[in-house]
């Protein structure tokens, strides 16, 4: 009987660490000895650099425009840390068009280039937005990605947008088979954000699955165009990122999110020191 491919989107707030946090989990999954294809849906491309060692991953909008339409598989897809499969969807030209069809091109074209391999573990959807909408919705819409992951942290912006991206999450899992599987903490050092944290996973009706500390080794191993595993695998920060792939590797726990109302979310905020 075959296994089951996973096909994971990850989102959250613009800035908040999703192309980063996405990186290190899927190369703790791949030191695992998991077979991941990393698939960018943000315009920057920034979605593999690190698994790819800073290489200059050329997109499919890219490639489609300088080359045409008759694409081979290894013109968009570079093979990186422990045999990552790395993808960036990229974006229109400046000014034109829409940024969000990147990714339903992208994804259409794998499939037809086969891409979608039998051995695969793993599809990761990095998604640029803050919320589910539009060509960004796609990996849940199509019912490419069956499971969500929203990165945040304690900052008052951050469960804003956390909370939107559910009500996507919930409108979407009325139409297929998408659920939410966790919060992913990206912490930002901010007072009380564990506590905090739980509490909004609670309401939300999902798990906190994992907090990611603070620490300046991963802004070092960035620099240095990697991911902390593979610049300190011995490092703490190397072993939170272990935890992390492991926990969502182990997962069972995925719901329709039950998003808050405005004046909830406030009042969470009030409970745990984030508004006066």
């Amino acid at each position: 009987m075959a296994k089951e491919l996973r096909q994971i989107a990850i989102y959250g707030k613009g800035g908040i660490g999703k192309s980063t946090t996405t990186q290190n989990l899927t190369a703790g999954l791949a030191e695992a000895g998991k077979n991941v294809m990393v698939v960018g849906c943000d315009p920057k491309a920034d979605s593999t650099r690190l698994l790819l060692g800073g290489l200059a991953q050329r997109t499919v909008l890219d490639t489609l425009r300088e080359e045409g339409e008759d694409l081979e598989l290894d013109k968009i897809l570079k093979v990186g840390f422990k045999g990552t499969r790395c993808v960036e969807s990229g974006g229109p030209e400046p000014g034109v068009g829409c940024a969000g069809r990147g990714i339903i091109t992208s994804i259409g074209y794998l499939e037809r280039l086969g891409a979608y391999t039998e051995d695969l573990d793993y599809v990761f959807y990095d998604v640029l937005g803050d919320v589910v909408c539009g060509g960004f919705a796609m990996p849940i819409r199509e019912g490419k990605a069956k499971e969500i992951y929203i990165v945040a942290s304690g900052e008052m912006m951050a469960l804003y947008a956390a909370n939107n991206i559910s009500k996507g999450i919930a409108r979407y899992a009325k139409q297929g088979g998408v659920r939410l599987g966790g919060i992913i903490c990206n912490s930002r050092n901010c007072d009380r954000e564990l506590d905090l944290l739980k509490a909004f996973s609670a309401e939300l009706g999902t798990q906190l699955i994992h907090f990611v500390p603070r620490d300046n080794i991963v802004q070092r191993a960035e620099i240095r165009k990697k991911t902390v595993i593979e610049f300190d695998p011995e490092s703490e920060q190397a072993e939170v990122y272990r935890q992390l792939a492991d926990a969502i590797e182990h997962n069972t726990q995925f719901v329709i999110p039950k998003p808050m109302s405005q004046e909830r979310l406030e009042e969470i905020l009030v409970e745990y020191g984030l508004f006066d």
